[in-house]
């Protein structure tokens, strides 16, 4: 009976040590603490902030300086504008994160289990980490749609638990998704997404009216393959591409818990998101057959934890065609 009662105290102790320490290191959490080169880079550009922010700080996520972007990009850009759908985001990951008790648990899960399984696993385990790349609105801008749009078939590669895919959902008559993750599939089935095996959405024979490729570009291993794949699944002459890509661009591949350089490894040359956006369109979408419909600069964010209230990215969100060189030699 004693050593059970020791036992118990000593859990306890460490439990409240544990607390203790995670207090100790939530404001002082800095690049510093951060192994491996993935890590630094995201943290370098990450950015949190406990409330809203204000009017100014939130316009930041949407600066472009057209006159800084490629001649042909110009005269596609799109602004953009903290809007309805993306405050509700921001709202529901700042209640989120004050869930104490909810946070140690998760991150005490994320702790043990960071080295055997995959962070996207682990999240999809959880329940947490939902990502928001754009609203219905900003989608429509891009796609230049109406509210009453619809569309056949959607496919969303690498969907993860199906929130963004979620807000497309409105316009099309069947949605296919597609993810490695186990966890996430579950969620994905739950929302009654048909789900496709990564490889065989592009031996199907399915065409879609639309593939979203958001933030996958630089997490894969081969990326001309992969735009490859897309552009032969696309329906010919309509069919249309958005692909979401973080700037600047930083290519690793996600294995277990560990990050490792893709096999094909893409290289985007520029200083600024005007000029990484511009290389991006002549070196990589214009070699794999594409050409820019409408460009647009996003904020990538995040679900947070117990150290921030939500992560932001920049993203370059583009809607993409075939090129007419390209879809001629389909004809």
């Amino acid at each position: 009976m004693c050593h059970l009662q020791l036992r118990t105290l000593i859990f306890v102790a460490w439990v409240l040590g544990y607390v203790v320490f995670l207090h100790s290191t939530r404001m002082t959490w800095t690049a510093k603490y951060v192994r491996g080169p993935l890590g630094r880079s995201l943290l370098g550009n990450m950015v949190s902030k406990g409330e809203e922010g204000t009017e100014t700080e939130t316009e930041e996520w949407y600066r472009c300086c057209p006159d800084l972007l490629g001649e042909s990009l110009r005269p596609l850009f799109v602004q953009s504008h903290l809007d309805s759908g993306t405050k509700a985001f921001l709202k529901q990951s700042i209640e989120k994160s004050n869930w104490l008790i909810t946070q140690l648990y998760h991150s005490f899960v994320l702790r043990v289990f960071a080295s055997l399984v995959s962070h996207t696993s682990i999240n999809g385990f959880l329940g947490r980490g939902s990502m928001f790349v754009f609203s219905v609105e900003q989608f429509q801008k891009l796609l230049k749609v109406g509210p009453d749009w619809k569309a056949g078939k959607l496919l969303d590669l690498g969907a993860g638990d199906g929130a963004v895919t979620e807000i497309m959902r409105g316009h099309f008559s069947e949605i296919y998704a597609t993810e490695v993750s186990s966890p996430m599939k579950w969620h994905l089935q739950r929302r009654n997404f048909k789900l496709m095996g990564i490889d065989e959405w592009q031996r199907s024979g399915l065409q879609y009216d639309v593939i979203s490729c958001l933030n996958l570009l630089d997490r894969c291993d081969d990326p001309f393959l992969l735009l490859e794949d897309i552009r032969r699944s696309l329906v010919p002459q309509t069919g249309r591409l958005i692909l979401a890509a973080v700037l600047p661009f930083q290519a690793f591949v996600e294995v277990g818990g560990k990050w490792l350089r893709p096999q094909e490894h893409i290289k985007v040359h520029g200083k600024t998101w005007e000029e990484q956006a511009t290389k991006l369109s002549q070196d990589v979408f214009k070699k794999a057959g594409f050409e820019v419909e409408t460009l647009t600069r996003l904020p990538y964010l995040c679900e947070g934890d117990m150290y921030k209230d939500y992560y932001v990215l920049d993203d370059a969100v583009f809607v993409l065609k075939v090129s007419n060189m390209t879809e001629k030699s389909r004809q």
